[in-house]
Order: C-alpha cells, then sequence, then structure tokens
C-alpha cells in the first residue's frame, strides 16, 4: 500500500484510496486512451474552500486528472466507472 503525502497539489488529502498491483483504470486521449495508470485516488480540500477534489493518481501520487465535488461523500459515491476495475477501499488520512 502506498500512502499519499499529506498535500497534493497543494491541497489538504481526507481521504485516499490505493488500487494495489492492479490499477483503478486509466486516463487517456483519443490518440492514446490509457495513457496514464491510476492506482491513487484522494479526496482533498484547498484551504478555504468548501468543495472537496477527486484527485485520480499514478503510481506516484501525481495528479492525472481531477474534480470537484461539494462533499467527500459525494465525491466517494460519484467515483466515474472508468475507475471501477479495482474496488476503491477508502482511508481517512491520518498524519
Amino acid at each position: 500500500m502506498s500512502k499519499p503525502p499529506q498535500e497534493i497539489d497543494g491541497a489538504k488529502v481526507l481521504f485516499w484510496a490505493w488500487s494495489g498491483p492492479v490499477p483503478f483504470g486509466f486516463v487517456g486521449d483519443e490518440k492514446d486512451p490509457l495513457a496514464a495508470k491510476i492506482f491513487g485516488l484522494a479526496i482533498c480540500r484547498y484551504e478555504g474552500s468548501e468543495q472537496v477534489y477527486r484527485f485520480s493518481c499514478d503510481e506516484n501520487w501525481e495528479t492525472q486528472q481531477d474534480a470537484f465535488y461539494d462533499s467527500a461523500e459525494q465525491a466517494i459515491d460519484e467515483l466515474p466507472d472508468q475507475y471501477k476495475n479495482v474496488r476503491a477501499d477508502w482511508i481517512e488520512f491520518e498524519d
């Protein structure tokens, strides 16, 4: 299991999930739909913001895609199908 850093792209990590040896899914474009493998998912909040972001990260916790939501629960419940190759077991981030 690979725990994320305390912050990703300057936002505090609230919850996270790691896929293990098989990625949750992929992010890509028309030329290469499988360009980036997503191993880490993180629900994060920027200081002073009420919204949260779901960061989809590679094996080094580098953000490949993000989306914003009104709550952590919404971000978890509305996880896109492209990230459901492996079940996400969400863990609350602890320092």
